[in-house]
């Protein structure tokens, strides 16, 4: 439904896109990557018409609607259902429902749709932005680092709407696991192009990578040949007799294509500095609490160790005190009760995306990084630099000149320059693009000391967390397994609204008199074996109706294009029948929607259902 063809844009000397070409059929969602500074919030301005280009052109259909979330703050209204409210068409100005639902999944309570939305910290804010975006009647979604703004539960929700939206879609994210669960296709800006294949990232990266080897063997071949040609030409140029064989191949030589060879591509390589650590145990949290107010407590009673190469993870809503357990351990905090006993040896650093303040506007980047540690040497400090894309005179960039993802990268370098048995983390992930996050999960990897990290992506909590500490509802507790585990065996309380149906019949179900300890585990263990069987029937049943959808739409995009090249034919049998068969497909694609969206539902609510089910048999 919208075509760039031959588009270029350059800044001067530096070449951005040379005659890049994509095309969106009607309902593929595309997922698009590229490294930072590659052009991708640029291309979005050029389809939204808000940069002009070099040359090419950016065909839409009459009357195309896009969606584009906006970063720029501006409210008129003065509650947040009435604002939202503005984005509806007005056709639909009395289903306040549909808003409802929508502020819902992104994190707004009840009482928080009917405050103003000046009263919001920046990222509700936007949260707020794009719950208009996604109410709005539009035709095509343009969604960059909607991420950036939502927690780990708004993330979920967001990912099961865009799942079920009908419109097209290009989303730029950094979170690969929500873009390929979001996407049925993945493109590439890529030297200076772009690159389309249906399915996952790793589909695209793995098809990059095999046409990069093809071209290489190509190039060498090429070389090869060429060079035995110029041998042949130089040895017998002077002899008469092969003059004419000469002069053949020196037209030969002429007529061959070339194959540049292929610029190396910068990748964030580095590794954390770690020290050797002796004992067994790093740290002790004992019946920790931290407020700000004594009737706002954030976390109480938190008690857990950390041991010798622990892969930790802090994850929940923002607001509930994540960055805020990060803060007391690193003792930028004190707590109002508990405390922490911390090995008299142990090294600690810690890394948070808003602590530019740490930084001296007034110092190249070079120099910041060598700051971070007197016994730094300087060529490491380059090197450090280096790895953090800031090679040759970028190091020598003023702090007070870079870019907020720079300033992220330089307080990230200071880190690896300093040698620590702990590192804490704080959502380190929000200025990398997805290349970049696929090192940090190799360096964490690579590190023998700890880390506790703050993060909402998925990809990196399956990858690399051993265990959890969860902030949901209004507590904090440990969480002794990895990610999935804890989706299955916990999942989040109030993922999706709960329904009265769902808490009535839990309330009937556990009707039962106290359990002593061994019921209660038994019970648990029944719950959570009848939880798995019902989820995995109703997942099922979700991706079957998927794959239904997307046979359905691939025969309906080639019945178009059928009628097309029949119009140019004028081939009267085709066009007599099959408009019938679309009309049948589009009603069909249709009810799977709806079903799919039935399904879904159903699946939240089994979900809520056996978590109060297991919460129920505790208490």
């Amino acid at each position: 439904m919208i075509t760039i063809t031959d588009l270029s844009k350059s800044f001067g000397s530096r070449i951005l896109f040379d005659k890049l070409s994509l095309s969106l059929s009607e309902g593929e969602k595309v997922g698009l990557v590229g490294r930072n500074g590659y052009g991708k919030t640029t291309l979005f301005k050029m389809i939204l018409g808000e940069m002009e280009y070099d040359s090419g052109e950016i065909v839409k259909p009459k009357n195309y609607r896009i969606g584009y979330l906006q970063q720029h703050i501006g409210f008129s209204k003065n509650s947040v259902i009435d604002e939202t409210m503005t984005a509806i068409p007005q056709s639909e100005k009395d289903e306040t429902w549909k808003a409802e639902k929508i502020l819902s999944g992104l994190g707004f309570s009840k009482e928080d749709i009917l405050r103003t939305p000046l009263e919001f910290s920046g990222g509700y804010k936007i949260r707020i932005n794009l719950a208009k975006v996604l109410l709005s009647d539009s035709n095509m979604l343009l969604l960059d680092e909607p991420n950036n703004y939502l927690d780990i539960v708004a993330i979920r929700w967001l990912s099961t709407f865009l799942r079920a939206w009908k419109g097209e879609m290009i989303l730029i994210t950094h979170d690969r696991s929500f873009m390929d669960q979001t996407t049925t296709h993945c493109a590439a800006i890529y030297r200076n192009k772009i690159r389309k294949v249906k399915g996952s990232t790793q589909k695209l990266y793995e098809q990059l990578e095999k046409e990069e080897e093809i071209y290489e063997k190509t190039r060498l071949n090429i070389e090869k040949r060429r060079k035995k040609t110029e041998i042949f030409i130089s040895r017998f140029r002077a002899k008469a007799r092969l003059a004419g064989m000469v002069q053949s191949r020196i037209k030969s030589l002429q007529k061959q294509e070339t194959f540049e060879e292929l610029t190396q591509i910068k990748d964030l390589d580095f590794s954390f500095s770690d020290k050797e650590f002796n004992a067994a145990k790093m740290l002790g949290v004992h019946n920790l609490a931290f407020g700000y107010e004594s009737d706002k407590i954030l976390f109480e009673n938190l008690s857990f160790d950390v041991l010798k190469k622990e892969r930790i993870c802090i994850v929940g809503k923002n607001g509930k005190g994540k960055s805020t357990l990060l803060k007391v351990l690193a003792n930028r905090l004190k707590p109002i009760a508990g405390a922490i006993k911390s090995h008299p040896d142990l090294t600690t650093s810690y890394f948070v995306q808003s602590d530019e303040t740490q930084l001296n506007p007034n110092r190249t980047v070079f120099e910041e990084i060598m700051s971070a540690d007197p016994s730094c040497p300087p060529q490491r400090s380059r090197n450090i630099a280096g790895s953090m894309m800031f090679s040759g005179d970028d190091a020598l960039k003023k702090i007070s000149i870079l870019s907020g993802g720079e300033k992220s990268r330089v307080m990230l370098g200071k880190i690896l320059a300093t040698p620590s048995h702990l590192l804490l983390l704080d959502e380190p992930t929000n200025h990398l693009d997805i290349e970049s996050c696929e090192s940090l999960i190799e360096a964490i990897d690579e590190f023998e000391g700890s880390i506790i990290l703050v993060t909402h992506n998925e990809e990196i909590l399956r990858s690399i967390a051993q265990r959890l500490i969860v902030f949901d509802g209004n507590r904090a507790y440990v969480f002794e397994g990895k990610y999935d585990d804890f989706l299955s065996l916990c999942g989040w309380s109030d993922e999706g609204q709960i329904s009265d149906r769902a808490v009535d019949k839990v309330k009937k179900d556990n009707k039962k008199p106290s359990l002593t300890q061994e019921q209660k585990k038994r019970l648990r263990a029944e719950v959570i074996g009848e939880k798995s069987r019902v989820l995995r029937g109703i997942q099922k049943e979700i991706d079957d109706i998927e794959d239904r959808i997307v046979t359905a739409e691939k025969e309906l995009d080639e019945n178009n294009q059928k009628l097309i090249a029949a119009a140019a034919k004028r081939d009267i049998e085709i066009l007599s029948k099959t408009p019938k068969i679309n009309k049948r497909l589009q009603l069909e694609i249709n009810d799977l929607y709806e079903r799919l969206s039935q399904k879904t539902d159903e699946l939240d609510e089994k979900r809520e259902y056996f978590s109060l089910k297991l919460s129920a048999i505790e208490n």
